[in-house]
């Protein structure tokens, strides 16, 4: 059975997502993927999805997660779903269709549906080589 202490995950995926690589790792596991995530301060996704080219500009990936330090905030484009924070300390999930905000500098441990996650990451990963931020 696969075990892994965050720090010790593959970075970007072990080199599937090359540009999220200083700050995600996660392996594969089963049909789900492990990662952990460090913000390095605030950072609001709304671009990196849209330009990547989400359907909607919305995450197709439903999260769980534990946050070890910082803030997440999802918001649901498009809806009546009221915004949902998550800080140090919870755990928390946020469906599909959302957008992630780091309201601070964040750390966070997250399993995912692998290949609900790698769509998401790809998509990043195609807005990121576009240069967006």
């Amino acid at each position: 059975m696969p075990h892994a202490r965050p720090e010790d995950l593959a970075p970007g995926g072990g080199g599937r997502w090359p540009f999220s690589a200083r700050g995600f790792a996660s392996e594969r596991w089963g049909d789900m993927e492990v990662g952990f995530t460090r913000a390095a301060g605030a950072r609001d996704c709304t671009e990196l999805y849209r330009a990547g080219g989400m359907p909607g500009g919305v995450c197709p990936c439903p999260h769980y997660g534990y946050i070890f330090s910082g803030t997440i905030r999802a918001t649901y484009p498009g809806t009546e779903t009221p915004d949902e924070t998550a800080t140090a300390g919870e755990a928390y999930f946020f469906p599909a269709g959302h957008v992630l905000i780091y309201e601070e500098a964040t750390e966070a441990l997250e399993i995912n549906p692998a290949f609900a996650l790698g769509q998401c990451m790809d998509a990043i990963e195609r807005a990121a080589a576009r240069g967006a931020k």
